[in-house]
């Protein structure tokens, strides 16, 4: 599989795309697009995941609490279904040790999330979330109205409407979302982590299709050139194959590098100053994670669109073969980009351990969401053993599909490629 011949067509490959001239537009253009990224918000219509929600609100004085136990249950949030919510006061000099005493529910996820709503926030309709996923919107969004309610009852208590009164009134509830991990950090959660998993899916979704189209057409080209058959004549198939995998997968991968480059840097040093709400909680560990899916995905789907280019003689009969393998980029993209404000729905979790949406949702879901070591593994090797499944099958086509031309091929006649013996 691996030998000189196959190093030779490698050194072919990245001379030939490494050095081109859309490859480096590209690679310098997107640095650039990033940094521009990075002062967008990404907030996006998400996914509301049937999973029960175990809320507890804590608050300062006792009649606040009687008057939100009292809303809720007009609202039939108390022990239904969806959402099982608890009320309790505390003071507040005692809610650090409450909290800590927590912890360990709200790390395990038997405690969705944790509301504290201090006396000031009658003023200021500030109240803080505690939370494994601070970035849970339906959750905000079912307990906005029915808190910012009882809020607004206690402060005109008694009082005169002024100015100031009537637009306290038409303010909505300020949740601050803090991240609850193991260890001691319990950290405030801005928009940075949203930021950066929108950019890890835009990156591969544009890399998968960037680098595997310029793979097919490389296939479709020497194909239509009859320059195959003279490589044909001095390599076999399979080798001639793995080195236009490798060699596109090895320029895809610095290409990468430098695309992210810039994140790295923003974690790296202290030069750069963001804004505290864009302040990102990830690590190298992540950053690593990312690049190992990336190389593993991008084997993958090189593979797949070699397979489509060696397939048809022309791009146009090329279209009607690449719909499934962009169909199985596509998807998990969009899955992706709904998961944005609430990371642990069912779709992204089980999307995120199934054969090529895993490539794109789990580097997104990991930045948003504490995701359990178990699923991350699980991911990894789902992921390269779907590399390898891959490799045999696109090699197969590959190997028949490059000499023959003339008659575009039925989808039955390349079922029948795979059965053939090497």
């Amino acid at each position: 599989m691996f030998n000189k011949k196959t190093l030779t067509i490698i050194k072919r490959e990245l001379k030939e795309k490494l050095f081109s001239k859309n490859f480096i537009i590209m690679t310098l253009l997107i640095p650039v697009l990033m940094f521009g990224v990075l002062g967008l918000q990404t907030f996006l219509i998400n996914y509301n995941s049937d999973k029960s929600a175990n809320i507890r609100i804590v608050t300062e004085s006792s009649d606040l609490t009687a008057n939100l136990i009292t809303e809720l249950q007009q609202k039939n949030f108390v022990k239904n279904k969806s959402y099982n919510i608890s009320c309790e006061t505390i003071n507040k000099n005692d809610f650090a040790n409450y909290l800590k005493a927590h912890k360990k529910e709200l790390e395990a996820e038997k405690l969705t999330g944790l509301i504290f709503i201090s006396d000031s926030a009658k003023a200021t309709k500030k109240i803080g979330y505690y939370s494994k996923n601070p970035n849970d919107n339906a959750v905000f969004n079912k307990l906005k109205s029915p808190i910012n309610k009882v809020l607004i009852a206690q402060y005109f208590e008694g009082k005169q409407l002024s100015e100031k009164d009537i637009a306290y009134a038409k303010e909505s509830v300020d949740f601050n979302a803090f991240r609850v991990t193991s260890g001691d950090k319990v950290e405030k959660e801005g928009y940075g982590n949203r930021i950066v998993s929108f950019l890890f899916t835009f990156l591969l979704y544009m890399s998968m299709i960037f680098a595997g189209t310029m793979m097919m057409r490389s296939v479709i080209q020497e194909k239509t050139n009859r320059i195959v058959e003279i490589l044909l004549s001095s390599i076999n198939a399979k080798d001639l194959m793995t080195g236009k995998i490798l060699g596109a997968a090895i320029t895809s991968f610095f290409q990468m590098a430098i695309w992210i480059s810039p994140l790295i840097i923003l974690l790296s040093t202290s030069i750069f100053m963001l804004p505290p709400e864009f302040v990102m909680q990830i690590d190298m560990i992540q950053i690593l994670y990312f690049m190992l899916n990336f190389a593993i995905g991008s084997i993958t789907f090189l593979g797949l669109f070699g397979a489509v280019g060696a397939i048809f003689d022309n791009e146009q009969d090329a279209q009607s073969g690449i719909g499934p393998v962009m169909v199985l980029i596509i998807i998990p993209f969009f899955i992706a980009i709904g998961m944005q404000d609430k990371a642990d729905n069912q779709i992204s979790t089980i999307s995120s351990m199934l054969p090529f949406a895993s490539i794109i949702v789990m580097p997104a879901r990991m930045t948003l969401f504490a995701v359990p070591l178990w699923e991350v593994l699980t991911s990894i090797v789902v992921n390269a053993a779907t590399m390898f499944a891959m490799f045999a099958i696109s090699g197969k086509i590959y190997r028949i599909g490059i000499l023959q031309t003339g008659k575009k091929p039925k989808w039955s006649e390349v079922v029948k490629w795979l059965r053939y013996d090497n």
